[in-house]
């Protein structure tokens, strides 16, 4: 871990008290932030960052990292076709090599786009683990399991995904998390879930799992089993532990009372469900339950990229515009969700902030550009008016992954290669036919 010393920054912590640092500079020493002020140091590498803006880097709480595979391939089509008639038959091809040249592919842009870690759930997570280990982000990985049948697994089943956790948990200290991944209640049967319940408690392991994505699954859980599924997860034990549950578009007070109880994380990731047309309740609802709510981006076959900005723009704007009040997600909340929410729903405690003794996470910010003039308010720019590519930095335990837009761990332009010779090959495209149609 090198030592690292920002200068002249402008320095947003988003800790508890808002603090907004002018000119400061901030120093990084084995992989913790060691000091914020005006600081004189013998140090490894020195960042002049006036003009610029640092903070904490973003934890992408929701996503399957992979599906860059499927950028651009199932477009404009509702929520069920676009899963069954897309998704699920371009899934059908796919390897572990996929896995990994999908998840490089998700990590440069990542990387580009200030996060420093992400909550991915998804198949063959070994081989993301890979991605992990030599991108020098963070994540907690989950292998997605049915339930359903050994036929109906990808990359194997249940003793799998216990394998995964037993041998990849912290195996990156600090780094990799893991947790257990029933896709769902409505893939997923109650005994196949009661079961995960049982082996997260024994085996001290989160759940990440999709839940309550539209009142059509609502009401077929009612018919079938006489109850939401937020209550029928609380019955079978489910949420007895740390859980993260994407999505719950469609709540009832008892789920909110629910959640809230069990201190659950719940992960919106709004550009993919205005793209579908999904109906959805608001986040206010939840906050005002005392949930937690963290940000993601989902997986860009279905939101076609990974930039939290984007994201955490369109939570703050979407919630405004369906409460019809513009004091909605007021100043740094988004931010917030962003950041410190994701980090601790991923398991992350020490990340998510700026300050003396959290890790040395951090992004920097270029605000030399005209869509960032004038700088009324830092915080308003950077919800309302920041993109990915203005950062120019990007550090994770004290590790600079990307300096001045150069990624410095990953070597972007074979991965953009291999990464789109995997996918014409997994979607069934021919590569050199696309080339001479687009050109």
């Amino acid at each position: 871990m090198a030592t690292i010393l920002i200068k002249n920054a402008d320095i947003v912590t988003l800790d508890v008290e808002g603090t907004i640092h002018g000119g400061a500079d901030l120093l990084i020493d084995e992989g913790r932030i060691a000091a914020i002020g005006s600081i004189d140091a013998d140090v490894e590498e020195v960042i002049d960052a006036g003009g610029r803006v640092v903070m904490p880097g973003f934890f992408n709480a929701h996503c399957h990292s992979p599906m860059t595979f499927e950028r651009g391939w199932a477009e404009d089509l509702p929520f069920p076709r676009w899963l069954n008639e897309k998704i699920w038959v371009a899934e059908s091809a796919l390897t572990p090599d996929d896995v990994y040249w999908g998840a490089m592919l998700a990590a440069c842009e990542m990387i580009k786009s200030g996060t420093v870690g992400f909550n991915d759930h998804y198949f063959h997570m070994h081989r993301v683990a890979e991605v992990v280990a030599a991108s020098g982000l963070r994540a907690n990985l989950t292998n997605c399991v049915f339930g359903i049948g050994a036929d109906a697994e990808v990359g194997g089943g249940l003793e799998e995904a216990l394998e995964f956790c037993e041998k990849f948990y912290d195996i990156i200290p600090g780094r990799l998390r893991t947790s257990l991944g029933p896709h769902s209640p409505y893939i997923c049967p109650p005994e196949f879930l009661a079961t995960i319940a049982q082996y997260a408690q024994k085996m001290d392991q989160a759940i990440h799992i999709h839940l309550s994505e539209s009142t059509e699954q609502v009401e077929n859980s009612r018919q079938k089993h006489g109850k939401t599924p937020v209550q029928l997860l609380n019955d079978l034990g489910v949420l007895e532990g740390h859980v993260v549950a994407a999505h719950c578009l469609a709540l009832d007070e008892t789920d909110l009372q629910i959640l809230s109880e069990k201190n659950v994380f719940v992960a919106r990731t709004p550009i993919t469900y205005m793209k579908l047309a999904m109906p959805m309740n608001r986040i206010a609802a939840l906050h005002d339950a005392g949930v937690s709510v963290a940000l993601g981006s989902d997986g860009p076959g279905s939101n076609n990229d990974m930039d939290m900005f984007a994201a955490l723009r369109q939570t703050a704007l979407l919630e405004k515009y369906l409460g019809e009040d513009p004091e909605q997600m007021a100043g740094d909340l988004p931010l917030r969700m962003a950041t410190r929410v994701g980090a601790l729903a991923m398991g992350f405690e020490n990340s998510g902030v700026i300050e003396v003794g959290a890790a040395g996470d951090a992004i920097i910010v270029d605000f030399q550009q005209a869509h960032l003039y004038p700088r009324h308010s830092l915080t308003a720019n950077l919800v309302h008016a920041t993109k990915g590519g203005d950062v120019t930095h990007t550090i994770v335990d004290g590790q600079v992954l990307m300096r001045e837009r150069q990624l410095v761990t990953l070597d972007e332009a074979e991965i953009l290669k291999e990464a789109e010779r995997h996918a014409f090959r997994m979607v069934g495209q021919d590569m050199q036919q696309v080339r001479k149609y687009e050109a």
